[in-house]
């Protein structure tokens, strides 16, 4: 069985600049393989005018101060930036880090926050996916050093688009995040070398089964396609402590508990618990989990994730 990748997505809401990068660097120095965080202009859960950092910014902050850490969005709003932008911000990012930037990219959903920003949001989720997969289909020739124009009747005008300087990576890695299965997975199926994915395994185990039929009909090899599954633990001994601390991060967060019981995404309770959470979706092909932090960033779970719940998930 193929050892368990392990990274974390640090809430950039409700949070200060000093707390955000010291998180980082502690997760960078424990041995995780990813550091993500949102592309969000106000907070997502709660209150959504709280205090939230920029995605692109982050990351080439934290591109300085980490050392092996891969780094991206989770993901990317296409409809924030031309993707011939999004491209030059990621290799930059490629550049700044030594070769650990992965290029993470989705439809977009928060409407107010477009709104309010005077960022075109589309006519529907629809069309905010057609745009997706046509920005996609030029980020991934303009990475492999290729000049791009656009077809006719879409929505973006290049004209002989290069990027340059190339990567420092061969092949910089494409994400794609969320499970719609008409549009989603076959722009994944076509473009993507992540995919990540939610939900419990019955659902996960369905968007695979979705995921496979693209791939054989756009002739895409399944397997190089690495599935990563989206989850937010908060570890201790006690479930009762677990939960305690759950609260008071919801709280931090302006979130009522409310808003989040049902979320099947928030593992919370003891390291055999989130174990068993994980082996579950690992026998289904997810060998990387990526892990949501909310603010205040919780030491203890960072340490436990990776010290203590993994070699438990690895030993089977």
């Amino acid at each position: 069985m193929t050892d368990t990748r392990l990274g974390i997505l640090l809430w950039s809401q409700a949070t200060d600049w000093p707390a955000f990068e010291a998180a980082a660097v502690k997760i960078d120095g424990l041995g995780y393989a990813h550091l993500w965080t949102w592309d969000h202009l106000y907070a997502i859960f709660g209150d959504p005018y709280q205090p939230i950092f920029e995605g692109y910014m982050t990351l080439a902050a934290w591109a300085k101060v980490t050392k092996q850490a891969r780094l991206g969005l989770l993901v990317g709003a296409n409809t924030f930036r031309n993707p011939a932008l999004t491209t030059k911000l990621a290799v930059t990012l490629d550049h700044i880090s030594g070769g650990r930037a992965i290029l993470g990219v989705g439809g977009a959903w928060f409407e107010t926050e477009h709104t309010e920003y005077g960022i075109d949001f589309g006519s529907g989720f629809g069309e905010r996916l057609d745009r997706l997969d046509e920005a996609v289909a030029a980020i991934r020739p303009m990475l492999d050093g290729e000049l791009v124009t656009s077809p006719d009747g879409g929505v973006y005008r290049f004209r002989d688009a290069r990027q340059l300087p190339r990567p420092l990576q061969p092949h910089l890695p494409i994400m794609i995040g969320g499970g719609g299965e008409k549009k989603t997975l076959r722009t994944v199926a076509r473009y993507a070398d992540m995919w990540n994915g939610m939900g419990t395994p019955d659902v996960l185990r369905h968007k695979i089964d979705v995921l496979r039929r693209h791939c054989d009909e756009v002739g895409r090899d399944f397997t190089e396609i690495e599935l990563t599954v989206g989850c937010k633990p908060i570890i201790r001994s006690d479930e009762r402590q677990a939960r305690r601390l759950w609260e008071s991060q919801m709280a931090n967060n302006r979130t009522p508990m409310s808003d989040v019981e049902d979320d099947d995404t928030f593992w919370v309770g003891t390291p055999d618990q989130v174990a068993e959470e994980m082996r579950a979706r690992k026998e289904l092909g997810f060998d990387t989990f990526i892990a949501e932090l909310a603010a205040p960033y919780d030491d203890e779970t960072i340490e436990r994730w990776i010290g203590e719940v993994r070699p438990m998930v690895d030993a089977g």
